[in-house]
């Protein structure tokens, strides 16, 4: 049998083709290329070189449009026994393809030539081709009357038009040795034979036989002449002739044999003509030719010789000519019959031509499991025979049969979209492509076909071959492998990679399996963001490249990408991390594995390890950036049992995927015990031209910064350009929690020393501020001290951040294009530190009211009259002499209120306390009411000195908050009263309110400042007590009185004794007297009683005075009266004017000397909603009433 056969074989002319002398294999190729360009030729292009001796049997000879088809062989072929049956199994010409500057002996070439040819007695025509003679040899003269034929040097056309005409020439001679031959066979005598015909002395019954199947045998073997010359019309005849004869001697094989032929003729007659009825009757004549061959076998089944490769050839050749997806079927039940007729074969060699011609046949079909396996059985009778060519063939032809089971070579197959693809579906595998990929059901066969295309490598001494199936054995079928099994295939690795050059590279990837764990992006010391260079804040609206999707650093803008996007700068180390793991139980030792960039913009680093057996490991791989542009990094270069490859992270996701869903043995990573890792896909990777690079460092230590709460303290921060590139932009912002600790940055140093060329540096002033601390910032499980707190501060990270936003120049070089993007930016993240450790510890906080009367000492003080018009000097005077406010029990108080704060020392240094009251710009005080304010800008306490474990506490007094004027501002916050709104009445919601602002601001001014040691000094956070506190009596502590009562010495008694002086200051609620002797008795002392409105409206008042003694009683009225009087003491009826004071006058006699006390009280008449508000009360109706504060008077005895 041969392979490749199809009905129209039967027309073609077998030629020869064979090197002559030494000629280049190379070379003998080329030229063979040339020739088999010309397989067919016109038998119009032959006519000029066709010479008719005599007249032509082929009498219906298609001169314009028949042709000759040559089947060229290369290396000629061996006569086969079967050439009187088939005529076109002869070899009917022969070609010699020379090289003469290879063999300059031009009469040695003829003499070879002429030798080879004898090996083809069947040959009617021999012509040897002699490319590129020399000079000398175009004048030789010794090779004349040979077949030698040479070709002038020339170029590749003409030696192909050359070519071509020799071809022709050679088709004409071919004609005319056909016609001579048909001639001779038509005059009778020829004896045709087969091996079916017996090769013993005929006996005479057999010779009688013998001579009637001559003539139909004959009439066969002139049609098949009849088809080589291009005739199919005669061929026809001829072969009509011979079924009747063949028929009636019942020489069922050349019935067959004509039957065949009958066919070839039909086709190339209506050659481009096929319809349905054309291919009925093909498949009538061709099942008819199945049954004349089996009929053959039946007849004689003892002989030596089986028609059967015969029938299965015919069954092969109908099959080809059915093969088409639509006749599926036909196909299939005519390739069965032919792998079950093959079974019966004895000649092995015919057994594999059927069994290629099958696989063949199925893989048209589109069967390629079915072809595979055919194919299998091909390669098995190839192994079968213990020789170098058969393991050769039979590796290749396992080769084809890779891709039907799955196992192919990545060298073999296309690039596969899904292993290397980029599309943003953010790396998702479609399931139909796993289950192409991975069929576990398929894995023992598989692994039978990896270890014949190993088995065939090494026995065809192709090393590389041998280590890519093991290889992949190894790798796809570990589970499936026992321990000794595979340590068998790590040694054939070993083994196949020593027979390797060094370097050698191979498509599939072994052990061990690698798959992307994840891409560190930038610390939050080398961020990038992208850079607007139209704004001035260039960096707002920008994601950083940090490691969070979100961050409230900037704008939350949505993204319109669903891949991961990271930026890469030029020559800055960057860094991938890869989990590799090795499944198999014996110690893998990878010589070298560094990143897979085909981009080659990154120059890779490689590192070695070593995975114990079933083990996995992260490892880091690095490399640094070269150039600008984006990044591709499918996977890895490995260097592991002395060959080279790469591994893709996409198969290796794909494999993940398919273990996930059952598709495939084992996942790797969880056989080593390796934690359970999202797939994680490849970002988008840019690289970006080179950037400034800020490296800080606090100056004195880079740990925490311990502070007592409320401390201030200064850090230093040194700021260094480690970058190639200056610094040209510089913005400082503040982030994270407690930004109120920073109290200022020094900003424009940073900004004064720009641009920051490299290596330059800069140091930063930073003023922090430890805040209130909390239980919350102590560790419960920690001990009490230093050690406990700071470890939880540093934990938490409650401290501030330092937000430094820089860039460099907008154009690294030369102007920069239109629409180009600029350079990106950096952000420079520093966290402050800064562990609040516990100082002085608040206890609480309480409202004091101190009522001391004011008492007529024996001390002269000062007298100072106060002016009806209350003039801003003398306000500010009096405000200025009192304003440290010592409380003399020798000049008393009344109501004066006091805040005292409880403080406790828990640790282990000494605290000295300060409170100081800050009275600056008070909202509710006009220009022209400031009075002291200006003045008096803060007044002071000495010191309070707290040791450690002791408690103390400090007064604040209260009454330098006092407001001078009792208006509607306080209640409607500046607001003008109307009149609808005034019969309304105050809400109150409204005054809770306005309570709330004024105490505020009360609170904002109070400071208690504390400091320990020589450097250590701050502020308690006290606020917050301070209104808790404050909160119930904010009105008694920040308002005045409606009105304001005080008594003094009138007329001549003040020239002559002591004069009372009252005096009510801004700063406090405490009348006192002053005097300079005492008052004696029976004489008459003339007094006035001053009454003052505070408010901005007139009131009127129904004015009472009382006097009384020491044991409380009235000694003005009643039978036992001490006291008399002159004027008027009681209803006293008048109208005190606007922010004014009124007098009245009156005159008392003491008759007993002693103590007295001097009251005066007042009835408001026709109260307005501020009255009413300041009382506390609703009613319109309800009498407000006011009294004055008692004053001592000391009465003397008589001179």
């Amino acid at each position: 049998m041969e392979p490749d056969v199809c009905i129209e074989t039967s027309s073609m002319i077998r030629v020869a083709v064979l090197p002559i002398a030494s000629i280049p294999p190379l070379l003998f190729r080329d030229y063979a290329a040339m020739l088999l360009r010309h397989d067919t030729v016109s038998l119009n292009a032959i006519s000029s070189f066709y010479t008719e001796h005599q007249k032509s049997p082929f009498a219906h000879q298609p001169w314009e449009s028949g042709s000759l088809r040559f089947k060229f062989i290369l290396g000629g072929s061996p006569p086969s026994p079967w050439e009187d049956f088939q005529s076109h199994r002869k070899i009917l010409a022969v070609i010699g393809i020379c090289h003469c500057p290879s063999s300059p002996d031009l009469r040695s070439v003829a003499n070879q030539f002429a030798t080879a040819c004898k090996g083809y007695s069947s040959s009617l025509v021999q012509r040897c081709f002699a490319f590129c003679p020399g000079d000398s040899q175009l004048e030789e003269e010794s090779f004349k009357g040979s077949n030698l034929l040479l070709f002038p040097p020339a170029d590749r056309q003409t030696q192909e038009f050359h070519l071509q005409t020799m071809v022709q020439d050679i088709g004409a001679s071919l004609l005319m040795e056909f016609e001579k031959w048909v001639l001779q066979a038509e005059s009778g005598g020829t004896i045709l034979k087969t091996p079916l015909d017996s090769q013993a002395s005929l006996s005479s019954e057999e010779v009688i036989k013998a001579k009637k199947r001559r003539l139909g045998r004959a009439q066969k073997t002139i049609g098949d002449y009849c088809l080589l010359a291009g005739s199919p019309v005669d061929a026809n005849a001829h072969y009509t002739t011979a079924l009747d004869l063949t028929r009636l001697t019942a020489d069922f094989f050349w019935y067959a044999g004509a039957m065949e032929g009958s066919v070839c003729a039909l086709l190339m007659d209506r050659m481009g003509q096929l319809n349905p009825v054309l291919e009925d009757e093909v498949k009538y004549r061709y099942n008819s030719v199945i049954l004349h061959y089996r009929k053959s076998f039946i007849q004689d089944n003892a002989q030596r010789v089986s028609p059967l490769s015969f029938e299965l050839e015919a069954t092969l050749k109908l099959a080809r000519f059915l093969c088409r997806r639509e006749l599926a079927k036909e196909v299939v039940e005519l390739l069965t019959a032919a792998a079950d007729g093959a079974i019966s074969l004895i000649d092995a060699s015919d057994k594999l031509v059927v069994y290629i011609e099958i696989a063949r046949l199925f893989g048209a079909l589109g069967y390629h499991r079915r072809a595979a396996f055919f194919s299998r059985l091909v390669a098995q009778l190839y192994l079968q025979q213990d020789n170098k060519l058969a393991a050769i063939s039979a590796m290749q032809v396992l080769a084809m049969t890779t891709k039907a089971y799955r196992v192919q070579s990545r060298a073999s197959s296309e690039p596969s979209n899904d292993a290397r693809q980029t599309s943003t579906d953010g790396g998702k595998m479609h399931h139909h492509s796993i289950v192409s990929l991975f069929e576990s059901q398929w894995s023992t066969l598989q692994m039978v076909v990896l270890r014949e295309i190993l088995l065939s490598a090494v026995r065809a001494g192709d090393p590389l071959a041998a280590w890519s199936a093991a290889a992949r054995l190894l790798r796809s079928y570990y589970p499936l492998i026992t321990p000794a099994g595979q340590n068998g295939l790590a040694s054939v690795l070993v083994n196949s990679a020593e027979r390797l050059p060094l370097g050698t590279r191979c498509g599939d990837p072994a052990l061990p399996f690698i798959r992307l764990h994840s891409f560190p992006l930038h610390s939050s010391q080398t961020d990038i963001v992208k850079r607007n260079p139209s704004r001035d804040d260039w960096w707002v609206g920008s994601a950083p490249s940090g490691p969070f999707i979100y961050t409230p650093f900037s704008k939350g803008e949505p993204s319109h990408s669903t891949k991961q996007e990271i930026t890469w700068v030029v020559g800055e180390p960057v860094q991938v991390l890869v989990e590799l793991a090795n499944p198999c139980g014996f110690e893998l030792m990878v010589d070298s594995i560094y990143l897979s960039v085909h981009s080659k913009n990154l120059d890779a680093f490689p590192v070695s390890v070593n995975l114990p057996p079933n083990s996995s490991k992260v490892i880091t791989l690095s490399g640094i950036p070269t150039k600008e542009g984006p990044v591709t990094i499918p996977g890895c270069i490995v260097h592991c049992f002395g060959v080279i490859t790469e591994h893709i992270f996409k198969e290796v996701d794909n494999l993940l995927i398919g273990a996930t869903q059952g598709l495939v043995l084992s996942d790797p990573f969880r056989s080593c015990g390796a934690a359970k890792l999202k797939n994680v896909p490849i970002p988008n990777i840019m690289v970006v031209s080179s950037l400034p690079l800020l490296v800080s460092h606090i100056i004195g230590g880079g740990g925490s910064t311990m502070l007592y709460e409320g401390e201030i303290h200064d850090v230093w921060l040194s700021l260094a350009n480690a970058g190639t590139v200056p610094v040209e932009q510089a913005h400082i912002s503040l982030s994270g929690k407690n930004q109120d600790s920073v109290v200022s940055v020094a900003s424009e140093t940073l900004k004064s020393a720009l641009p920051l060329k490299p290596g330059a540096e800069v140091t930063v002033c930073i003023t922090l501020k430890a805040w209130q601390f909390s239980m919350m910032d102590s560790d419960p499980t920690s001990s009490k001290g230093v050690l406990g707190t700071l470890g939880k501060q540093a934990k938490d990270g409650s401290g501030p951040m330092l937000l430094f936003h820089y860039a460099g120049p907008l154009a690294n070089s030369g102007e920069p294009h239109m629409g180009s993007v600029p350079p990106p930016g950096r952000r420079l993240i520093i966290p402050l530190n800064i562990c609040v450790l516990q100082g002085l510890s608040f206890v609480k906080a309480r409202l004091l009211s101190m009522e001391i009367p004011a008492h007529i000492g024996e001390t002269q003080t000062k007298l100072l009259q106060m002016e009806n018009d209350h003039s801003e000097k003398a306000n500010s005077s009096e405000r200025q002499a009192d304003k440290y406010m010592k409380i003399d029990p020798n000049r008393g108080s009344w109501g004066v209120r006091f805040l005292e704060l409880e403080l406790s020392n828990p640790t282990d240094v000494v605290f000295e306390i300060c409170v100081s009251v800050d009275m600056e710009n008070n909202p509710k005080i006009s220009d022209k009411e400031s009075l002291s304010y200006c003045t008096c800008a803060e007044f002071g306490h000495r010191k309070t000195r707290i040791d450690r474990d002791y408690t103390a506490r400090v007064l604040i007094p209260l009454e330098h908050f006092k407001l001078p004027i009792l208006d509607d501002s306080f209640f409607f916050d500046g607001s003008q009263i109307s009149g609808a709104s005034r019969s309304s009445g105050l809400s109150e919601k409204s005054i809770k309110a306005e309570l709330g602002a004024s105490i505020k601001n009360l609170i904002s001014r109070i400071n208690v400042r504390w400091q320990s040691g020589r450097n250590s000094s701050g502020e308690l956070d006290i606020k917050d007590a301070i209104q808790a506190a404050l909160q119930a009596s904010v009105i008694d502590v920040l308002l005045p009185d409606p009105l304001t009562f005080g008594f003094q010495l009138a007329g001549s008694s003040a020239e002559q004794s002591a004069d009372i002086n009252l005096r009510e200051t801004a700063d406090s609620h405490v009348n006192y007297c002053e005097t300079g002797g005492a008052i004696l008795a029976h004489n008459m002392t003339h007094m006035e009683v001053i009454v003052r409105n505070n408010t901005k409206e007139i009131i009127r008042i129904s004015l009472s005075i009382t006097c009384k003694d020491v044991a409380g009683e009235n000694c003005i009225e009643g039978d036992k009266a001490t006291v008399l009087w002159e004027g008027v003491l009681s209803d006293i009826t008048m109208e005190v004017p606007p922010l004014e004071e009124t007098r009245h006058a009156f005159s008392l006699y003491f008759l007993i000397p002693g103590e007295y006390t001097l009251l005066a009280a007042a009835v408001i008449e026709d109260s307005n909603e501020i009255l009413r508000a300041r009382a506390r009360t609703k009613l319109s109706n309800e009498p407000i009433f006011c009294r004055g504060p008692p004053f001592h008077v000391r009465v003397s005895g008589d001179a």
